[in-house]
């Protein structure tokens, strides 16, 4: 039985320093971009995501490209 990986979907999440608590850890969000290319280079959503926050007070700690495939039989 062999398996084909199928592209499904791909999103781009940015997780954000909204402030320190008052222990002084950093106080994280993120933001979950839906119906990105699957086939988008990650140097160019990388790209998008700093540009993005880069309107924003907020600095980028981490940049997260999550792709999707469905599993199927052939």
């Amino acid at each position: 039985m062999a398996i084909e990986g199928i592209p499904y979907s791909a999103a781009l999440v940015v997780v954000y320093q909204t402030g320190l608590s008052p222990l002084g850890a950093p106080i994280t969000r993120q933001k979950t971009f839906n119906s990105i290319r699957f086939d988008a280079p990650e140097e160019a959503v990388y790209d998008a995501a700093h540009a993005l926050f880069g309107l924003t007070k907020h600095p980028v700690l981490d940049v997260f490209f999550r792709k999707t495939w469905e599993l199927a039989e052939e």
